[in-house]
């Protein structure tokens, strides 16, 4: 599912290869490409470079509006540099870079390399290499007939786990289970609530699990566009052999459908932010400026345009 703003994804841009890894190492992710839709931009945008209070992040772009290339800049000298390259809007590689004083650290730098494989169905085999030539990890992914993920197969010197995505429907609730060598690791169900004179809403509930036990639960509410609207955060309590709600964030959107406010409550706490914008004047509203209150911390957006191509008379 695709991200609903940019203000959300900036808290997570010096997460976002961590997570990748540990997701791998735990029970495999199908291959990604993001878009420009990723990063809550429009139109034919070739670089964004965001600027904030704690770093920068320059995303760029090809005409048909893939990620190519994401720099994580920590200081002058410290940078991450990911790489993706694509052959008919499939992920062929994926490439980290990782810079210390400003060399190369081939220690931590990683190769992400993929082959299609149409023959029989669809698999995805994914190798996964260090830039010292070593070899860490293979991923064959399997596709159904209706182009659903419904296995993943890892392998390494230290042997072999195989994850199985099992979908069940039930009174238009649609749950996948991903379940390694046997063990549930995690679910994620889908459905759609309907109110009265509202707009229908997405419901997804994702539970995670640790050998096998419940863990911890989250479930979000989205509109027809697929903005966030709520998330209710969970914790398992084991005396209870239930889980309880820890938190809930709601999302507020102003007239452009950027975030204007986000609410926190947790208990009897209550805490608000408020969202402001500077707009760059393109025909697309791209932000280019975002402070958030009362933090009054600020993100700043330089985007470039790709050259609108001259139409051809008739």
């Amino acid at each position: 599912m695709k991200c609903f703003s940019c203000s959300i994804v900036h808290t997570l841009l010096f997460q976002s290869v961590l997570v990748f890894f540990f997701v791998h190492a735990s029970y495999g992710q199908e291959p990604t490409s993001f878009t420009r839709a990723d990063y809550d931009l429009k139109g034919n945008v070739k670089t964004c470079l965001v600027i904030t209070d704690y770093g920068k992040e320059e995303f760029e772009f090809n005409k048909a509006g893939y990620l190519t290339r994401l720099t994580t800049r920590y200081s002058d000298t410290d940078y991450d540099i990911s790489y993706y390259k694509y052959k008919d809007e499939e992920l062929l590689e994926k490439r980290l870079e990782n810079y210390r004083e400003g060399k190369l650290d081939p220690r931590t730098s990683i190769a992400n390399i993929f082959s299609i494989d149409t023959t029989a169905g669809k698999t995805v085999t994914e190798k996964i290499y260090s830039y010292q030539n070593e070899f860490l990890d293979q991923y064959e992914y399997t596709y159904d007939e209706k182009k659903r993920l419904v296995k993943i197969r890892r392998s390494n010197n230290e042997g072999i786990d195989e994850t199985n995505v099992v979908y069940d429907s039930l009174k238009g609730e649609v749950t996948q289970t991903y379940e390694l060598n046997g063990v549930v690791q995690k679910s994620i169900r889908t459905s759609i609530a309907k109110k009265k004179n509202e707009m229908p809403l997405t419901v997804v509930l994702v539970k995670e699990f640790l050998e096998g036990n419940p863990l911890k639960a989250r479930e979000q509410s989205l509109d027809t566009i697929g903005r966030l609207l709520k998330e209710q955060n969970f914790g398992f309590k084991e005396k209870k052999g239930s889980f309880e709600l820890e938190n809930v964030v709601e999302y507020r959107y102003n007239e452009d459908e950027l975030l204007s406010e986000k609410i926190i409550t947790a208990g009897k706490s209550v805490q608000k932010k408020e969202y402001v914008y500077q707009l760059d004047g393109k025909e697309f509203g791209n932000w280019i400026k975002q402070i958030v209150l009362p933090d009054n911390t600020y993100s700043t957006r330089k985007i470039t345009y790709f050259e609108e191509e001259p139409k051809l008379e008739e």
